[in-house]
């Protein structure tokens, strides 16, 4: 059982490792490695194998944290809600199991639903109607 576990952990350090690599090439150089479908995958496994194996804990975790970092080249902008990453729904059932959690956060849900298009995800601020700041994600608490 011992050295069933240190192969586990071993699987969950590779993949850790590999997610971060392939995060950053994406998020923070703009030069992703991987399709997001592959990525995606990668994170379900390792994902997976957190939840059928809580005891072992991966402190730097890429399910743990938003991925990025911000760039210097722009003044940092400090977000006053915490952006976060979208979750992904590869069937059926993870589709009725995101509409479940959203009826029990909000009373009437409506939903749109279109083709993913993939980009920088961004804040976007007006005041009186006019725009007034535009953020990048960065790590989350700050763009």
């Amino acid at each position: 059982m011992y050295n069933e576990k240190i192969k586990i952990k071993e699987k969950m350090e590779q993949l850790n490792e590999k997610l971060q690599k392939y995060a950053y090439s994406y998020y923070v150089l703009d030069d992703p490695e991987i399709e997001d479908y592959e990525y995606d995958k990668l994170y379900h496994e390792l994902l997976d194998l957190e939840k059928e194996n809580p005891d072992i804990v991966l402190e730097n975790s890429v399910t743990s944290h938003v991925i990025g970092e911000v760039i210097n080249s722009f003044a940092p902008v400090e977000h006053i809600v915490q952006m976060g990453s979208l979750q992904d729904v590869f069937d059926e059932a993870e589709l009725y199991e995101f509409d479940e959690r959203v009826k029990n956060a909000v009373s009437s849900a409506m939903y749109v639903v279109e083709p993913k298009i993939d980009g920088l995800s961004v804040s976007l601020e007006y005041e009186n109607g006019r725009f007034s700041r535009g953020s990048t994600r960065g790590d989350g608490n700050v763009g």
